[in-house]
């Protein structure tokens, strides 16, 4: 199959719509079931894309969850604890330790679950019967692997009455080094970013404090990694082997630092005692449990502890979860790791990536206040690398 017909566009109104390979050669994918739109292949192939550097950097079993274009998160397959397997409602899930790609999975889906209702989902690795019967419960648009067992392939083709999106990647598909892609009818040309992320890229720290085990290299890497595949301006929050807090597409990068900042505070405190206490209702679904843990959290369109609100969530009303309380349980985290897909041009970037327990940062370097943001990171006591490399993506 060289050309695939889609049902529209990025809109209905954008028609006639299809994929193709331009040279006249079969397309890498094979869908199994469903019928991927647009949008979906632009999150599939993107997606795919993270998954497979993670797996190569790392050698770990990868995942991504990917809405409009960019992750909601990234992560490899290392074991949850027990905490964090309530935190992202698998818990209940027999065997899950036993397949690292679950357990990867399990991560980039339970990182910011309201932004992954939805999502495309990529592995980086045959997908397991663990692994589809995670995804077979969630709400997704689709999910692309090199491959499928076969029991996990008929759970997966039977989801949605058989309308689930599953598509097959050939794993040794290489693209032209050249791409191309039109924009107003004109012909945009440029070089590939095949550009290589590794341990490597951090060794030039410029920092007092030299600091940087392998577990802030790991997470380091998949921070920088992710951000390839992340609309700019983008930041991203790492820890414990996945991505935890994603700022796409934002205009300045204190934006960026804040919403990814904001991103990583709520998982951490859905892994509190407060939150993981919360009374809900046994016949409360798992999406409206997450919009109602971010209402808890955040504090945002509805009190959900209020009188008239609490009885439609909770069995009994629970304590509010107050400022102060989140603060002193955020100051307690310590050794995340944060990547910038540009330099930061000020300090106040790295002041609230502190709030939220970084402790390393790479960063392309090359700002003209350069030797303002070292200066602050030596007076947070935070490891900095300067990369070198720029990762805009567009």
């Amino acid at each position: 199959m060289n050309s695939f017909e889609l049902k529209y566009g990025c809109n209905p109104n954008q028609k006639p719509a299809h994929i193709f390979m331009q040279d006249g050669s079969e397309l890498p994918v094979t869908i199994l079931s469903g019928r991927p739109g647009y949008i979906n292949f632009l999150d599939a192939l993107n997606s795919w894309q993270l998954v497979r550097e993670l797996k190569a950097a790392l050698g770990l079993p990868a995942a991504a969850s990917f809405k409009h274009v960019s992750p909601t998160s990234g992560a490899v397959g290392l074991p949850l604890s027990d905490r964090l397997k309530k935190a992202c409602f698998v818990d209940d899930v027999k065997h899950l330790d036993e397949s690292p790609l679950a357990c990867a999975y399990a991560r980039a889906r339970g990182t910011d679950r309201m932004s992954s209702f939805g999502d495309w989902i990529a592995l980086s690795d045959v997908c397991d019967v663990t692994t589809a019967r995670l995804i077979k419960r969630e709400v997704s648009d689709g999910v692309i692997a090199p491959g499928y067992e076969p029991k996990a392939l008929e759970m997966l083709t039977a989801k949605r009455d058989g309308a689930y999106n599953v598509v097959q990647i050939d794993p040794s598909y290489e693209p032209d080094p050249i791409e191309r892609k039109q924009v107003f009818g004109v012909t945009f040309e440029q070089g590939r970013n095949s550009v290589k992320i590794d341990a490597e890229m951090l060794k030039n720290i410029v920092t007092k404090n030299k600091d940087l085990p392998e577990s802030a290299v790991r997470d380091l890497i998949i921070s920088l990694i992710t951000l390839k595949y992340t609309q700019s301006n983008s930041v991203c929050y790492a820890v414990d082997g996945q991505a935890i807090g994603v700022g796409a597409g934002q205009q300045s990068r204190i934006h960026c630092t804040r919403l990814a900042g904001t991103k990583a505070d709520t998982w951490f405190l859905r892994q509190s005692d407060k939150v993981l206490a919360l009374p809900f209702k046994s016949e409360l679904g798992r999406p409206e449990r997450d919009n109602v843990i971010d209402g808890y959290i955040n504090q945002n369109e509805e009190d959900v502890c209020a009188e008239g609100n609490w009885q439609k969530y909770f069995t009994v009303r629970p304590e509010p979860f107050t400022r102060e309380e989140q603060r002193a349980y955020l100051d307690t985290i310590d050794g995340v790791a944060l990547g910038s897909d540009a330099f930061f041009p000020f300090f106040d970037n790295i002041e609230r990536a502190h709030m939220s327990g970084v402790k390393y940062i790479a960063e392309p370097g090359g700002s003209i206040r350069d030797d303002l943001i070292i200066e602050c990171c030596d007076r947070l006591g935070i490891t900095m690398a300067f990369t070198g490399l720029r990762l805009f993506h567009h």
